[in-house]
């Protein structure tokens, strides 16, 4: 049963009721629509950042974070060898209803605090400053691990297209160079500002429902044999060395979890989106539930496409789906089906680079990052935070660098989004539930429901989260190692001692309508 939205202005101002139709305390008022810039002012912070995407644009950029395009495809090698086309085809149905709980839970508090810092605000206002603090680090390391992944993956990709069309050896030396390219590219795009990223992300929506349509409507009518039903959905396969297939069936999952990440992007940009307490919370769920349905069809149609499960698995061009395109249509179909996934990871690229700079200035807002004066400028010209943009990309580049001289360093890079942005998400849940008088809901939320989607999104939050630290591959060695609970306790230890040495000077406005705009904006760092 999907929870029921409410939306309710009070008549009177002041008497507050809930959605239900009962007065409650003023603390807990259902707050109404307010004129955007009036309300980020309400919340404590100056408009500086230009608000010109529409409420279709904020839905693009978390939808594109996400693509189906880029996660399905570059994990599909994953999937097939950890449980197979069953794991893929049902772990996706059931952890897309699981992120449904998550992204509800994430989109009632985002619009009640729609401003850049997004998760690390949020967790501030409902918990204090220590809950802000790590919630902020845990999600700049997920943000920047993602760029970091996207890219690396559309150059994998790229590599393949390559391979195939000239006969170029990807090595990690030629990769590197495509990675660093794909970087230097979003960094220009991202430096012209949020009018042509929206713009850039509104043709990435159309291009993936496209693209997905495309490539499984090909695989569907060209090839002379397809995989029975019966193998696409019920096939179990085994490759990771563990003898238990629940624990494979587990780690199986972590395909579908790891393409439904992302979708904060549009809290990111909240600041930047006009009506954003309602756009930025229907971006959120709009990007998960088209997401869902958009990925199950491009799972189950690679899937049907599988001429050799073996040769795809061993797939001399790194990627398993670029070795299913070939099987199945030819050298020239294989290389157009290529290019329609690397533009969609581009696309992908582009929009996180967006979202992790608005994160980079949001933090360095309020102080929380070394050199923060730098960070947090704004181009008077396009009013974009241009060197929150550059750093973003610079840190991606130096997560991948090791991607040069050790084969599991992709996953390892894969490990910091995951690890570092999943636990991020449901922070802001859990003190939505546990301090719940203090919660004053938005326009977007979901009336009685919210406690209960909040205590089931945060318990699969920890459940995902705990999966991501299992060893993945056995035996367990050094090329094998899941890196995902080193890089979780290596930003939990920075954190803490950038804590102890800057923690003083990080300052996040509190939520006051009782309190002056120009208060604000004297207290903002």
């Amino acid at each position: 049963m999907t929870p029921a939205l409410h939306w309710h202005e009070p008549d009177h101002p002041l008497i507050s009721l809930d959605p239900g139709g009962r007065p409650v305390s003023p603390n807990r008022h259902v707050a109404h629509r307010k004129s955007d810039d009036a309300y980020l002012r309400e919340l404590g912070y100056k408009p500086v950042l230009a608000r010109r995407m529409g409420p279709f644009g904020n839905f693009a950029i978390s939808f594109s974070v996400i693509s189906v395009l880029s996660g399905c495809m570059t994990l599909y090698g994953f999937g097939m060898n950890t449980g197979g086309p069953a794991v893929m085809l049902w772990g996706w149905v059931a952890v897309g209803a699981m992120v449904m709980f998550v992204g509800a839970g994430l989109a009632e508090v985002t619009s009640a605090y729609p401003t850049s810092g997004a998760l690390y605000y949020q967790a501030e206002q409902l918990g204090g400053r220590k809950w802000g603090w790590y919630t902020g680090w845990l999600n700049l390391l997920g943000l920047l691990g993602a760029i970091a992944g996207i890219d690396y993956g559309a150059a994998l990709f790229t590599g393949a297209f390559l391979n195939l069309q000239w006969g170029i050896t990807p090595t990690p030396g030629k990769i590197m160079v495509i990675f660093l390219c794909i970087l230097a590219l979003h960094l220009t795009l991202n430096w012209f500002g949020v009018r042509l990223v929206s713009i850039l992300n509104s043709i990435s929506v159309w291009w993936h429902v496209g693209g997905v349509l495309v490539i499984v409507g090909t695989l569907a009518v060209v090839p002379s044999h397809h995989q029975s039903p019966q193998f696409v959905f019920g096939e179990f396969v085994n490759n990771t060395g563990w003898s238990s297939p629940v624990y494979v069936a587990l780690l199986g999952l972590l395909l579908a979890q790891y393409t439904f990440s992302g979708y904060d992007a549009s809290a990111h940009l909240s600041e930047e989106t006009t009506d954003a307490q309602v756009s930025a919370s229907r971006g959120i769920i709009h990007a998960i539930g088209w997401s869902w349905l958009a990925g199950f069809v491009l799972l189950a149609g690679l899937t049907f496409a599988i001429q050799d499960y073996a040769g795809t698995v061993g797939s001399a061009t790194g990627v398993p789906p670029a070795q299913i395109f070939l099987d199945a249509l030819g050298l020239t179909g294989a290389k157009l089906l290529l290019l329609v996934v690397i533009v969609a990871q581009l696309c992908c690229g582009n929009a996180e680079t967006a979202a992790a700079s608005r994160m980079v200035f949001a933090f360095s807002r309020d102080g929380a990052l070394p050199g923060s004066a730098l960070w947090r400028d704004i181009d008077s010209r396009t009013g974009t935070p241009r060197k929150a943009v550059l750093l973003a990309v610079v840190c991606a580049a130096l997560l991948a660098l090791p991607s040069l001289y050790s084969p599991v360093a992709y996953a390892a890079i894969t490990s910091i989004n995951v690890i570092g942005i999943t636990p991020a998400y449901a922070i802001p849940i859990f003190l939505r539930v546990k301090n719940r008088d203090r919660f004053r809901p938005g326009p977007w939320n979901l009336g009685s429901w919210g406690v209960i989607v909040g205590v089931v999104a945060v318990m699969w939050v920890v459940f995902v989260t705990v999966l991501f630290c299992l060893p993945q591959t056995a035996p367990v060695s050094v090329d094998t190692f899941n890196y995902a609970p080193v890089a979780l306790a290596v930003v939990l230890l920075l954190a803490s001692v950038w804590w102890r040495k800057q923690g003083s000077s990080y300052e996040v406005p509190a939520h006051s309508s009782d309190r002056s705009a120009s208060a604000y904006e004297e207290e903002v760092v």
